[in-house]
């Protein structure tokens, strides 16, 4: 008899609200709960539970995939429950599996933590191009599943084409009419699926990842001629996303790609999740550029660098930058202070702005919070 069965630890995950579940050879399954990994209470896994567990959520190709390739990435539902994304892979020659929980439930705009002001930009825009980026594990799909559900119900004109790879929520039609298609199920890839898009009517089109240059000059293109493209990539920063499309160009076509990009990119919502101090879950801190004609003019003339001290001064158009959202969720006692200070972009800057609020604080007669007492309090603002 297996160890473990698949039934038993998707329910556990439903149950608990875990996020991830990671299931090696050599020690028991484990679980990440508000970002904390913890071991089931059971007998460490053998190889043979791994493939018996595979088996039992994978289809032939995925199976040969990972034979022939080492591994396979792909989505599925656990009855009306959850949907989990999948990546199955060969490790140290054995089976290793890695789930992650789909939520049943698309978030509220104040649940994802952005301002009216850019939900409505995101939303209302008739063309351009709109960007969620991070790092892997930092809620850039939610974000996007919660955005095109917006849409979905708002707007009785769009036809939303989904690309996806796997295709993780799964819209049903509201207003809008919802096209969903899994790249390498309905379509080989994202280049094709963008190729036909153009001849399928969409207003509102979704690529789940610009992972190379085909995909980003298409998404570009479709930007272009009239439609309203919405993309992720694995950056953190909104001058780092640009540098990275540019990049991903030759040489001989980078100012070609500024320029467009200068014209077709709306807003980039760049974001991280972190533990909330009072333990009760995580938040996205959001690093979110708008482009306004002065920031235009700084993709256009390859000055990038500058993008942040726009973003520092354009609160008025919604912007925000990742150091000054993080300070703010510190003085209100949301996140830790080792975190404000870990996860900055511009380290010395912030451990000024830190000292500024210590001596603030002093002069109040109140005591800051220490690096060793991360607590949720909030501390008298």
């Amino acid at each position: 008899m297996p160890a473990y069965a698949m039934p038993d630890l998707l329910n556990l995950m439903v149950d608990t609200g875990a996020a991830d579940l990671h299931v090696r050879v050599g020690i028991p399954p484990c679980y990440r709960h508000k970002g904390t990994l913890k071991r089931i209470a059971g007998p460490d896994c053998k190889q043979d539970d791994l493939e018996d567990l595979v088996k039992s959520i994978a289809n032939d190709d995925h199976l040969t995939a990972i034979r022939s390739k080492g591994g396979a990435d792909f989505g599925f539902a656990f009855g009306t429950k959850a949907r989990f994304r999948v990546s199955a892979f060969k490790e140290r020659g054995n089976l290793a599996l890695v789930l992650r929980q789909i939520p049943a439930a698309l978030l509220t705009i104040d649940q994802i933590g952005l301002s009216q002001m850019i939900v409505d930009k995101c939303m209302n825009s008739p063309r351009g191009m709109i960007l969620v980026t991070g790092p892997t594990g930092s809620g850039k799909s939610t974000t996007l599943a919660s955005l095109i559900n917006l849409i979905n119900e708002n707007h009785d004109d769009a036809h939303i084409l989904t690309i996806e790879d796997p295709i993780e929520f799964y819209h049903p039609h509201k207003k809008a009419i919802v096209t969903q298609r899994e790249v390498f199920s309905d379509v080989p890839s994202f280049g094709e699926a963008l190729r036909r898009a153009l001849r399928q009517d969409p207003e509102v089109i979704l690529v789940g990842e610009l992972r190379d240059l085909e995909t980003i000059e298409m998404a570009v293109s479709a930007a272009e001629t009239g439609h309203l493209v919405y993309g992720t990539l694995h950056t953190t920063g909104a001058a780092k996303t640009i540098d990275r499309l540019v990049n991903a160009f030759p040489m001989n076509q980078q100012e070609t790609i500024r320029i467009q990009l200068s014209t077709v990119l709306m807003v980039v919502i760049s974001q991280i999740l972190l533990k909330r101090a009072d333990g009760k879950g995580r938040l996205a801190i959001h690093d979110i550029m708008v482009n306004t004609p002065s920031i235009a003019a700084l993709i256009r003339d390859n000055k990038t660098f500058r993008i942040p001290s726009d973003m520092q001064t354009g609160a008025k158009y919604g912007m925000k930058t990742l150091d000054g959202t993080l300070y703010e969720k510190y003085v209100e006692g949301i996140i830790t202070r080792a975190d404000c200070m870990n996860k900055a972009s511009d380290d010395r800057g912030m451990m000024e702005k830190l000292s500024e609020y210590d001596a603030e604080m002093a002069s109040q007669g109140k005591v800051p919070e220490g690096l060793n007492q991360p607590t949720g309090a909030n501390r008298g603002h």
